[in-house]
């Protein structure tokens, strides 16, 4: 599995070491903390237990290896988006909410390159902030809009933006210094080797089958530990009971090959802004380190009953659609392959809301339902269970997403037909300029 994802991946094919897989667990064990799952919220809250207590006995469950999952195959956008729409969580706990959170998300983004540095994790951090270009009039009202609902967005005019993001048919646009561009496998696997720097063990090839009070069981043994915490975002739904906390939604990318220099004096990106358009059906792209582009977006089908594989990383039809999107923007683009292409799962929650918590009663926590918004905010889900593992009452346990616990999913059929629906009236949408 490591071998085939490499070889799709451009993040798994350039990251800074070989994948050499870690012991698998071979028995039964008793920690302080158990963490399923070694992407970006499971080695966030590992790493700041053990900064904060160095004698905790943490251990991190990883059916795969570490950042196989999304933190090994995002965008690489370091954002200070929060997945909760802010509409739906003033209306649950008002403004002043909306603004504590944005805020923290702010202020969270420097705090991944403050860690990437400390570690001596290169991967590849340059914060040029995010360019959204409106291509459409229809995209236009929705880059105005934004900007009223966000005070950290700037509105840019038809000119400014092309200077940012020199992209075809630009309207205007929207701009905030709020992301990093990163490489996110670099990130993950450098954050892996930090925990254990730090005394983590981090145990690889081990599936986990069932959570329960003080346990995490495998095929091989059952650790056990006073706190457990669930960290497996989209692969949630293979837990026994979790079926229908979250769905998996598929994003996929494609990358070019590293791009000359004039191609970039008019794709402008000087800073290594990341870039989106305001169409409906989500795209995302960056200016890696290198000189490529790689870009991405929605447009994979739900598949049935929550249902996870490495077969659905694979959409010839959804990656052909995204070179068509990316050389709609770029034209000079035209005669130039994709180099590499891949995707996977991001976790959706039924009322698009993330959350963090830990039941006192269990001992279970979690945290997840990024909606693909989640390298900036596992960082916070980390450092926000670390507060509520060990006691300690914070500003960021006083946030509102804290405790939040999303309805679950209707049954299927109904998932299967509502979710490929939105995305099919959404594709319509933007087809028809709307």
């Amino acid at each position: 599995m490591a071998t085939s994802l490499k070889a799709g991946s451009l993040w798994m094919s350039t990251v800074d070491d070989d994948l050499t897989p870690r012991p698998a667990l071979d028995g039964s064990l008793v920690a302080d903390v158990a963490i399923v799952g070694a992407g970006y919220t499971g080695l966030w809250t590992a790493y700041y237990l053990a900064a904060a207590e160095p004698s905790l006995r943490i251990v991190v469950l990883e059916k795969e290896f570490a950042g196989y999952g999304a933190s090994g195959r995002n965008g690489g956008w370091c954002s200070a988006l929060f997945p909760t729409p802010e509409r739906l969580m003033a209306r649950r706990h008002g403004k002043q909410a909306v603004v504590a959170m944005r805020q923290t998300m702010n202020s969270t983004v420097d705090e991944v390159g403050r860690v990437a540095a400390a570690e001596g994790i290169d991967c590849h951090w340059s914060k040029g902030g995010t360019v959204a270009v409106a291509r459409t009039p229809a995209q236009l009202r929705r880059a105005r809009a934004a900007v009223e609902e966000d005070e950290d967005l700037v509105l840019l005019g038809a000119e400014e933006a092309v200077k940012r993001c020199g992209a075809t048919n630009v309207l205007g646009g929207v701009y905030t210094p709020h992301c990093a561009a990163i490489h996110p496998a670099r990130l993950v696997r450098g954050l892996a080797r930090a925990v254990e720097r730090r005394g983590v063990t981090i145990y690889e090839g081990t599936p986990v089958v069932g959570l329960r009070k003080g346990a995490a069981d495998t095929p091989v043994g059952t650790v056990r530990a006073p706190v457990v915490v669930r960290a497996t975002e989209a692969y949630t739904p293979a837990l026994p009971g979790a079926r229908r906390a979250i769905a998996p939604v598929y994003s996929l990318m494609i990358s070019t090959p590293p791009l000359p220099d004039d191609f970039w004096a008019t794709a402008g990106l000087a800073e290594r802004e990341t870039f989106a358009d305001f169409r409906r059906l989500i795209i995302y792209g960056q200016r890696t380190a290198d000189g490529r582009l790689a870009f991405g977006g929605r447009g994979a089908p739900y598949h049935f009953g929550s249902k996870t594989s490495a077969e659905y990383d694979n959409e010839p039809r959804v990656f052909a659609a995204l070179h068509r999107a990316l050389v709609e923007l770029f034209p000079a683009l035209a005669g130039v392959p994709a180099t590499h292409s891949w995707g996977g799962p991001v976790g959706v929650t039924s009322d698009w809301s993330a959350s963090v918590g830990l039941d006192r009663d269990t001992g279970l926590a979690w945290a997840g339902g990024y909606v693909g918004d989640g390298v900036g905010t596992t960082n916070l889900a980390g450092r926000t269970l670390a507060d509520l593992i060990l006691g300690v009452e914070s500003e960021l346990t006083s946030l509102p997403w804290v405790g939040h616990k999303s309805p679950r999913w209707p049954p299927e059929p109904l998932r299967w037909m509502g979710i490929n629906a939105v995305r099919k009236l959404v594709t319509w949408a933007d087809a028809a300029r709307l």
